[in-house]
This record gives structure tokens, C-alpha cells and sequence, in this order.
């Protein structure tokens, strides 16, 4: 597959690790337009739109799954000649961050998650869901209403634009391909845990959590994993919900390059 990226070199002096961004399901690099400025200040960021999503290639008779998500954001950074970065997302994003960090800890040296999808056990409903509602495309629809209602607190006053722009974009993205992406990754998603890998996590990781963002149990889910980690910190985010990128660009931004400089001299 091909896929569409970005690689922003850093704007200022100091040279920190590369950073990989990991969007959110279906999403696609254009989440992030307000972050990566900020988090490029010191330090090359790479963002991909996933395979499925954005401008990447959209196969129908492909089978998604997040070990595909995997081996795509590994087969860039080998194309890009990174050998070791730091890796960031939020949901799906943060998701793949933490897999990716269990998967290559050698490759991956700090790890920044926030509202991580996987935050569960293992949720049978939702698999029986997914397996159901991906035979019948005009379910899409109903079903990313109800869940853009999570997304974003009432009290954020870009919502309704925001709402309004992620709209667009599916109607731009709707595909066989895209369809059957948002549901094989969601299956995949509802039928694995982060719980059952947090053990093999070793690197500093830091979670974000936007205290309004109740859905699937992510707060609770959030504070476990901040529990079962060996080394993590955590930061919630007040009167925000589930996408801090948008809603909490500023302090994100702040907290996650804190986060990634944080003792660069004695780990480097």
C-alpha cells in the first residue's frame, strides 16, 4: 500500500529524537495541523495517515488489523532511515504507541499516550457489534454519529466546527475500503488489551486523560495501565474530553515535550 506522510524537520536549534504521531480510527494526519508545530519546535516529526484513512491507499480486499498499523509505521521510519525514535498518539494512536513501545522497546524510547483506545479488557459485545454492523455499510452513518458524540467536551467552544470538518472528511474518504477499515480496526480494537502487554512496557510512558471522557471506561481504564506500567506518569487534562489534541492543543503540546525532553542528558 502507499500511504501519505508528513516529515517536519525542527524548527529551533536543539536536535531531540525523531517523534512519530499516531492519529486516531479513520482519522488522518490533518488531527494533528494544530500540534505539530508545537511539538516540532526541537525535534523532527513524522505523522502518517494509516492505512485506510486520509490519502493512503484504501484496499477493499485488504484485512485491516493494528499489527497492519504496526508494520506500516515501522516500514516508514526503515523508508525514513530512523532507527530510534520516541512515538505519540491519542486513541488508536495512543493504542499503537503502546503496542509498538511492547513490540521493538530497542527502537522506541519514550512513549506518550493519551486516551489510549485498548484501555479495556477484552469487550465481547462490542466484537459481536463490529462483526454485525460491517455487513451492512449504511450503518457506517448511525454509528459515527453516536460515537462523535464522546469526542469532544460540550464545554469546548470548537466543537461544532470540528464536528462539522470530521464530516467532511468522511464523506470525502467513504470508500468499500474505508468501510471495511473502520470496522475491522474497530473489531480488532474491542477484542484486545492493553493490559494484557503493559507488563512488557519498560520505557517511560506518560498518559493523558481528559477528565469528561468516560466512554468505555477510559478513565478507569487510564488509571490501571497508569498502575500497571513500570515507569509512567500521569496527567489529567480538566473539563476535556477525549480529543486533547483539539480540544487542549496548547497544554498537550507543553506536557508531552516536558515529558520526551525529561532527562535527555542522562538517558542520551
Amino acid at each position: 500500500m502507499r500511504v501519505r506522510f508528513i516529515d517536519v524537520p525542527p524548527r529551533g536549534t536543539e536536535r531531540s529524537p525523531a517523534l512519530l504521531l499516531l492519529h486516531g480510527h479513520a482519522s488522518r494526519i490533518e488531527e494533528y495541523d494544530s500540534l505539530v508545530p508545537r511539538l516540532s519546535e526541537n525535534r523532527r516529526v513524522i505523522v502518517l495517515d494509516l492505512p485506510g484513512c486520509g490519502q493512503s491507499d484504501k484496499p477493499a480486499d485488504s484485512a485491516y488489523s493494528l499489527k497492519l498499523y504496526e508494520d506500516a509505521s515501522l516500514a516508514l521510519l526503515d523508508h525514513l532511515d530512523v532507527r530510534r525514535a520516541d512515538a505519540a498518539g491519542g486513541s488508536l494512536g495512543g493504542n499503537l504507541t503502546l503496542r509498538l513501545g511492547a513490540r521493538e522497546p530497542e527502537r522506541f524510547r519514550r512513549l506518550a499516550a493519551w486516551a489510549p483506545a485498548g484501555a479495556w479488557k477484552p469487550m465481547t459485545h462490542w466484537q459481536i457489534v463490529a462483526r454485525t454492523m460491517r455487513q451492512v455499510p449504511s450503518l457506517f452513518w448511525p454509528a459515527i454519529w453516536i460515537q462523535s458524540r464522546f469526542w469532544y467536551s460540550r464545554e469546548w467552544d470548537g466543537r461544532d466546527e470540528a464536528l462539522t470538518d470530521a464530516f467532511r472528511y468522511y464523506r470525502e474518504a467513504w470508500s468499500p475500503g474505508f468501510f471495511r477499515m473502520y470496522w475491522d480496526v474497530g473489531h480488532d480494537q474491542a477484542r484486545t488489551s492493553l493490559f494484557d502487554i503493559a507488563h512488557a512496557i519498560r520505557q517511560p510512558v506518560f498518559l493523558g486523560w481528559g477528565d469528561r471522557d468516560h466512554a468505555l471506561g477510559m478513565g478507569v481504564g487510564v488509571k490501571t495501565l497508569h498502575r500497571t506500567l513500570a515507569d509512567s506518569r500521569l496527567h489529567v487534562f480538566e473539563r476535556a474530553s477525549h480529543s486533547l489534541a483539539n480540544e487542549r492543543t496548547e497544554e498537550l503540546a507543553g506536557v508531552v515535550t516536558a515529558f520526551l525532553d525529561e532527562r535527555r542528558d542522562a538517558v542520551e
